[in-house]
């Protein structure tokens, strides 16, 4: 494993660990029946989220950024494993940073800070919309992670494929140099 493929594991696996963490309260937002203490302990759980210090957001976006700088490095090379794997994996990749950018930070926003017109209906909405949108992050991400492990294991199935045509061929060779000794003699 490289360090363009451990970049993308890292990231993938570090914004698991967030989603893994969040899904305590996404769980009981999305199957569980809503009550008074759910809402709460959503409203409260978001809002902490939410208030992060900068230098935490920054290490959020920062990871974003590391797992596409891997995923283009490992595509770079081009070849039939970058194409299905890597190719796959960064449409998955952009597909969940779209789902993040497109649901997760307005859905806090809603939350956290809501405009005038937004209600109480409308913020418990929006907890759910945020809710659905970690889980879809979540089987993304771990998506991610089987295309890379998939992408390795083919990687050293090829390797030892090669080897032993490798070998085979020095045998056959051997062979033919013993038994062209063998006619000389």
């Amino acid at each position: 494993m490289g360090f363009r493929q451990g970049a993308v594991l890292a990231s993938c696996s570090f914004f698991l660990g967030v989603l893994f963490i969040c899904f305590f309260v996404d769980y009981r937002i999305l199957h569980q029946e809503l009550t008074e203490d759910i809402i709460a302990d959503g409203f409260q759980f978001y809002a902490t989220f939410f208030n992060a210090p900068p230098a935490i957001k920054a290490l959020l976006h920062g990871f974003m950024g590391v797992g596409i700088l891997g995923l283009v490095a490992k595509l770079h090379g081009w070849d039939e494993s970058a194409l299905f794997f890597d190719g796959s994996s960064l449409a998955a990749y952009i597909f969940g940073v779209s789902v993040y950018v497109a649901v997760t930070i307005p859905s806090l926003r809603t939350i956290v800070t809501p405009a005038e017109v937004d209600t109480r209906d409308d913020r418990i909405e929006a907890m759910r919309i945020l809710s659905a949108g970690n889980t879809i992050m979540m089987v993304i991400l771990g998506a991610i992670l089987v295309l890379q492990g998939g992408q390795e294991y083919a990687r050293r199935a090829e390797l030892k494929e090669l080897a032993k045509l490798e070998k085979a061929e020095k045998e056959k060779q051997a062979a033919s140099k013993t038994a062209e000794k063998d006619k000389k003699e």
